[in-house]
């Protein structure tokens, strides 16, 4: 049975965690429902009763046992609705990390996708199991209940409220064929408007320096507009049909009561009768009104399950993998083709290469040359289209990330930090051992810089570390690379954004990590770095056309300089096949 269970869609698998909620809520509505009774059976025990006998005591004990009952059902109400919170936020706790995981490996992906949406799409999804709509499902099977309880009254006046519950469905049924095609259409043209802002403020900066606001604002207005256009097209046929719908409430209340008077008046049924069945087809209208009131909430659930259940689809959940033992940071790569997310283009062709323990290695090639793909594909950022990526052997496949994360340190070409001290981003927001951050810091020569911070290590440096300045957050993130002692350090153009200080500590914090035996590639396209590499690989094209010892292939690239200059890598010339110098050293 828990096997079974396992092999359920986790959409599935989360509601049958709240399923025993869901049953409580049953048990209650039904009780709650039972309860609805005592308005009409107290009309008709005060207009046949109390009024014919003018019997006062009757009059007090029958309002005493009718006021009892509805503290009941108050109470039954508050405890369905804390039921109902409690679920939402069962649910959440249950799915929210996985569609979170999910989210981010779906990114990976598919960088445009739309990634941020789901979480958004679990906040529907939740929402509506706490409110009204899940209420208004619950409450729906005793509408033919209250209905028949009207035609035990009189045949007529079950036949009246039968109209009306008909009436009122086909317009809830004409609100859905008239409003869901737009409705869809503008979920979407929302979502991508949403998501264009999301991206215009990453951008900010650049459009604030360069004039841009006025187009951009634009263009956002274009997708904005659109997004209203179909909102308004859909709110404005719903309401419509809600102005319809409201029209009939109101004949139908008029009707019941016209033709419970008439009854009266023929002495088929007596007052209190007349308005218990005015009470009594409410009661039996209110589910339906309700699936029209929260239709519009249930049709924006409806589109949200969908899209998280495409999302477990489209992005299964990271597999089990058996915990191997900690790398050694031998890297061999063999016919590896890399492309981009989404692209069957590929930006790395054919790579072989092999990469003992302890090496340091040096990449340089011109812009577009595949260095920063070549980064990526030893992270498992990006997955190959063919050939592996192999640690000590394994495929990096084979890896549980975050696994895999303590033993490798990567600074990325554009540094991101996150909002929080920093201490959390040098830790990577794991339990933060302040020796460990220091230890940290001390490598990538940043402990003198952090400390003269306002609050040190404990500064907060806010969304996306805006507090600080590109060397500064470049240096934080060396530190963070190199947080726990990693195996094996990958960074990309690490000095794109130090000063002469910055270089020279960066330059002994590579040096260190040699001495300690860590697995170390650099790529950049300054040659004042090369002094510490012992290989250097050469891509052009996507291609690795050489790769040897550091003296070799610089003699290689430009014979009549110097094997360590100082000022830029010559952009090396495209190459048939890749040459390896000294092949038995590499």
């Amino acid at each position: 049975m828990a096997s079974d269970t396992l092999k359920q869609p986790m959409l599935r698998r989360a509601f049958a965690v709240c399923k025993s909620n869901f049953l409580f809520v049953v048990l209650f509505s039904f009780f709650i429902n039972l309860l609805l009774f005592v308005s009409p059976l107290y009309m008709i025990q005060v207009y046949d009763r109390v009024l014919a006998s003018r019997n006062e005591v009757t009059l007090v004990m029958v309002t005493i046992l009718a006021v009892a009952l509805l503290v009941v059902y108050a109470a039954l109400e508050s405890i369905r609705s804390r039921i109902l919170v409690r679920t939402g936020a069962r649910f959440d706790k249950f799915i929210g990390q996985t569609v979170f995981k999910t989210s981010f490996r779906g990114h990976l992906r598919s960088p445009g996708g739309g990634y941020s949406q789901p979480i958004r799409d679990l906040d529907t999804v939740r929402e509506f199991l706490t409110g009204g709509g899940i209420i208004t499902f619950c409450d729906a099977p005793w509408m033919p209940i209250f209905l028949t309880v009207c035609y035990m009254i009189h045949f007529w006046i079950g036949v009246v409220a039968t109209i009306g519950a008909i009436t009122i469905f086909a317009l809830a049924l004409a609100n859905e064929l008239m409003t869901r095609r737009h409705l869809k259409d503008a979920s979407a043209a929302s979502i991508g408007a949403n998501q264009y802002v999301s991206t215009t403020l990453r951008n900010a900066e650049i459009i604030h320096a360069l004039g841009m606001m006025g187009s951009i604002s634009h263009r956002w207005e274009q997708l904005h507009d659109r997004a209203l256009g179909l909102q308004a097209k859909a709110s404005d046929r719903a309401g419509s049909i809600l102005a319809v719908s409201k029209f009939v409430r109101t004949v139908l209340q008029i009707a019941i009561l016209g033709v419970g008077a008439y009854l009266v008046l023929e002495s088929e049924v007596t007052g209190g009768a007349m308005i218990a069945s005015s009470i009594m087809m409410g009661r039996a209208l209110a589910p339906v009104e309700g699936a029209v009131a929260q239709w519009k909430g249930f049709v924006a659930t409806r589109g949200a399950y969908d899209r998280l259940s495409k999302l477990f689809q489209d992005n299964a959940s990271e597999p089990e993998r058996m915990p191997l033992p900690a790398p050694t940071g031998a890297i061999s790569l063999e016919q590896l083709i890399v492309a981009p997310p989404g692209s069957r283009v590929a930006t790395l062709k054919s790579v072989n290469m092999q990469i003992q323990p302890g090496e340091v290695i040096g990449v340089i090639g011109p812009s577009g040359a595949g260095k920063s793909t070549f980064a990526r594909a030893l992270t498992g950022v990006w997955p190959p289209l063919s050939g592996h990526v192999r640690l000590d052997g394994a495929d990096i496949d084979n890896w549980h990330s975050e696994l895999l994360g303590p033993h490798m340190g990567y600074l990325p070409q554009d540094v991101e930090l996150f909002s929080g001290t920093i201490a959390e981003n040098i830790s990577r927001f794991a339990t933060v051992d302040p020796d460990e951050v220091v230890k940290a810091a001390q490598k990538a020569g940043v402990h003198e810089m952090i400390l003269q911070l306002p609050e040190g290590f404990n500064t907060k440096i806010g969304e996306g570390g805006r507090s600080l300045s590109g060397g500064q957050r470049q240096r934080i993130g060396l530190a963070r690379a190199l947080y726990g002692d990693p195996k094996i350090i990958i960074l990309d153009e690490p000095n794109s954004s130090l000063d002469s200080h910055g270089e020279a500590a960066l330059a002994q914090a590579l040096r260190t990590a040699k001495s300690e035996g860590r697995t170390i590639l650099v790529i950049s396209h300054r040659a004042s770095l090369l002094n510490e590499v012992d290989k250097l690989a050469v891509f052009t094209g996507g291609t690795l056309t050489m790769y040897g010892p550091t003296r070799e292939v610089m003699e290689r690239l430009n014979p009549r300089a110097t094997a360590t200059p100082a000022t830029a890598v010559p952009a090396p010339q495209p190459m048939g096949q890749v040459t390896h110098m000294s092949r038995a050293s590499s």
